[in-house]
């Protein structure tokens, strides 16, 4: 399905979604636990992750340990849903700051690493079966300044999952931080969607490899990750309309 196709049905639903607004509070809540379950499990499952969805569920909600599970995928769970917190706290702002990407990145990673958690990259770092080199770390400040600047021009110019879409890409590339980027793109797309009253997008892990090879070709042509982001929006938002039994 062509990207501009994919738009328009997912602008087709999101009127559906709309004229569901607004929705009792209780609703909110139990929508809100949802996807910090299934934006955490899939978000750190793309990463290697091995809590499956409802482990995840468990460890976040009853803060138990999941026997034979390495630690640091207990962190990771912990902290997503932290930074999960953090990003829909920050959607009424209806803009990103450096600030908001820190923060959430300092609330992913500072169980896992207190000494980089909320800091950009101080060294030269790569990306295992990638081609492109990374930025500097001295270039890396800059480059993040330029990235928020860039997010709320294309807020005004181009469609929103575009701009959610584009901000992923372009965070990526730059990897500000020595871990942990993957999952901060995903929020920061996600927190993007929000703040433009369009649903999160959870991408299942099964695409990991359509993911990351997309990723990779994006240097040069970014219509397959567009399309793959796009298809993602559309796919939560049907699940969304299942569950609202409409």
């Amino acid at each position: 399905m062509a990207i501009n196709e994919l738009l328009t049905k997912i602008d087709g639903l999101q009127k559906r979604i709309n004229e569901m607004r607004p929705l009792a509070d209780e609703t909110v809540t139990s929508l809100r636990h949802y996807y910090k379950i299934g934006l955490t499990w899939s978000s750190n499952a793309m990463e290697g992750n091995t809590l499956t969805e409802s482990e995840t569920k468990v460890v976040i909600e009853d803060g138990l340990t999941i026997g034979g599970k390495p630690l640091r995928d207990h962190l990771e769970a912990y902290g997503h849903a932290e930074a999960f917190q953090e990003m829909t706290a920050r959607v009424e702002k209806r803009k990103i700051a450096e600030d908001d990407i820190l923060k959430m990145h300092h609330l992913f990673y500072r169980k896992i690493d207190p000494e980089n958690a909320g800091l950009y990259r101080r060294s030269k770092v790569f990306i295992s079966g990638s081609h492109y080199p990374l930025p500097d770390p001295d270039k890396v400040p800059d480059l993040m300044k330029e990235l928020v600047a860039n997010i709320e021009k294309n807020r005004n110019r181009e469609h929103p999952v575009l701009t959610a879409a584009k901000a992923h890409l372009d965070f990526v590339f730059i990897h500000p931080f020595v871990d942990g980027n993957g999952r901060v793109a995903r929020l920061i797309m996600n927190l993007i969607l929000l703040q433009e009253d369009y649903n999160i997008a959870l991408i299942p892990p099964l695409l990991r490899s359509d993911y990351i090879a997309s990723l990779e070709a994006a240097r040069k042509n970014d219509e397959a990750f567009l399309t793959l982001i796009s298809r993602c929006v559309y796919e939560t938002q049907k699940d969304y309309l299942r569950m609202m039994a409409l």
